[in-house]
């Protein structure tokens, strides 16, 4: 069964499952900057909207196409949200564009915000009818 998929690999270099390393794209040092730069951005865009009590993170991973970067808010309750980038050739030379930056930024903090509307809905007796 193991043949049957394409990241098999040999079975003395590859696990079954995963990919061969030399099929992952690395970054280069100036890659791996550009792309941090980027989503250090889009952590401060999104603390601007939220207050202190939510907790906002970057980190670059390693996915199954490369790397991959992730940015998430922890709320003060409820559970956390994250949105992931995944960069194309052209992001890594000239950077994560702005508007996209801006775009995730604002669709994070507001994602945020509904998980904490939603994990109080039953604790807050309405005011009015």
């Amino acid at each position: 069964m193991n043949g049957n998929t394409p990241y098999a690999g040999r079975p003395d270099a590859t696990a079954a499952g995963q990919r061969a390393s030399a099929d992952v794209p690395e970054l280069s040092a100036d890659e791996r900057r550009e792309l941090r730069a980027g989503l250090d951005t889009v952590a401060a865009r999104t603390r601007e909207f939220l207050p202190d009590e939510y907790v906002v993170g970057a980190q670059i991973v390693a996915g199954t196409d490369g790397p991959e970067g992730t940015i998430a808010v922890q709320p003060p309750v409820g559970p956390a949200v994250s949105a992931g980038f995944t960069p194309d050739a052209e992001e890594l030379v000239d950077g994560i564009p702005d508007e996209d930056r801006d775009e995730v930024a604002h669709q994070l903090a507001a994602t945020a915000a509904l998980q904490v509307k939603q994990a109080v809905e039953d604790a807050i007796a309405p005011v009015a009818q």
